[in-house]
């Protein structure tokens, strides 16, 4: 008895662990459902910070008469955005800034696609390609204006020079329109060509090598597979990147800015744009209603632009997609097979009748 008592085990306490209270569930799943939203508060908080509190404020400034020095005054209304819309000088800032903006994105996108593609292939000294297309990005844009704006000067310009070598007549770089335009769009794309090169490159090299690969067995040459592979592939990213060179295209102002030495956008406003308006309106006039106004005016039209841009886009770039397949294609391809569906049954009862006839 005392063997069998000794060696019997311990008891074992066999009692069901307490369920947790109903205070602890609630909390855990509130942590499950609130903790996602936790993690990614601090950029909307900065974003509320930087973005919309400046946004918002520059809508309030703009109802009121504003003065840089004396400070808020009365509220006017809509009155600082009907003075702008009467303003010449508004109308022709808005027409220099959309021909900028349209001569430096177009070339810009097209560009860096093409170069983007030739730094994807399989060619010597990649990288230092690849770095070489982002120096331009690395100098600061002052440098980059005071050199174009000295190589395309009037009178003793380089380009000028150059010219009248090949019997060609000195062009007004900075007394005509049309040609300051060119240079100051030529300088968006020298600084901005390389970087969203990259962008774009770095779209592609996430482009299976099995896409070109069956379009190497189909007789596609280079070029073909630059349209049907290539360009489909990266639609997301050209999006990406014809919204953002929207965005600051139409938003320059370096460029201009420092073209000349007044910085007033030419003589008689030849390369004037809606920024340099803003700027002349707020710190020159003093009058930080109206140059709110004019920033709230930009911030639509970026907005129109920015839809127009993302639409045409996805229209040019939704041809031959490799990736995914069209709608209209998906949507005959679910009607043929449903047809096949109805038409296999009546078929197969049809071939299982004759037999029985024949006999």
């Amino acid at each position: 008895m005392r063997h069998s008592a000794a060696s019997a085990s311990p008891l074992v306490d066999v009692t069901p662990p307490r369920p947790p209270s109903r205070w602890r569930q609630r909390l855990g799943r509130w942590d499950m459902k609130a903790s996602p939203y936790a993690y990614i508060s601090p950029f909307f908080i900065l974003f509320g910070l930087v973005g919309l509190f400046p946004l918002l404020y520059t809508a309030y400034v703009s109802l009121h008469d504003w003065d840089l020095i004396g400070g808020q005054g009365d509220f006017v209304g809509l009155d600082n955005f009907t003075f702008v819309l009467d303003q010449p000088v508004f109308w022709d800032s808005l027409g220099n800034t959309v021909s900028i903006f349209l001569l430096s994105t177009v070339p810009q996108i097209a560009i860096a696609l093409v170069l983007a593609s030739l730094l994807h292939a399989n060619i010597r000294a990649r990288t230092f390609w690849r770095m070489g297309v982002l120096l331009p990005y690395v100098i600061a844009p002052v440098a980059v204006t005071l050199i174009f704006s000295r190589m395309f000067a009037d009178q003793s310009g380089l380009v000028n020079a150059l010219l009248a070598h090949v019997g060609v007549d000195p062009i007004g770089w900075h007394r005509d329109s049309t040609p300051a335009h060119i240079v100051i769009a030529n300088m968006v794309n020298f600084r901005w060509t390389g970087f969203n090169t990259l962008v774009l490159l770095a779209a592609m090299q996430a482009i299976s090598r099995d896409l070109y690969e069956a379009a190497i067995l189909d007789g596609a040459g280079r070029v073909r597979q630059f349209v049907s592979v290539t360009v489909p592939s990266v639609r997301p990213t050209i999006i990406f990147v014809v919204i953002t060179s929207t965005i600051g295209g139409l938003q320059i102002f370096d460029e201009p800015r420092l073209y000349d030495t007044q910085g007033l956008g030419g003589s008689s406003g030849q390369w004037k744009t809606i920024t340099l308006y803003l700027y002349e309106l707020g710190w020159n006039q003093q009058r930080l209603g109206r140059a709110a106004a004019v920033a709230w005016l930009l911030f639509l039209l970026i907005i129109v632009f920015a839809l127009v841009s993302n639409w045409l886009s996805r229209r040019i770039a939704s041809g031959d997609d490799p990736v995914a397949v069209p709608r209209k294609a998906r949507r005959a391809a679910r009607r043929d097979a449903s047809g096949a569906a109805v038409v296999t049954p009546a078929s197969s009862a049809s071939s299982g009748d004759s037999p029985g006839s024949s006999t």
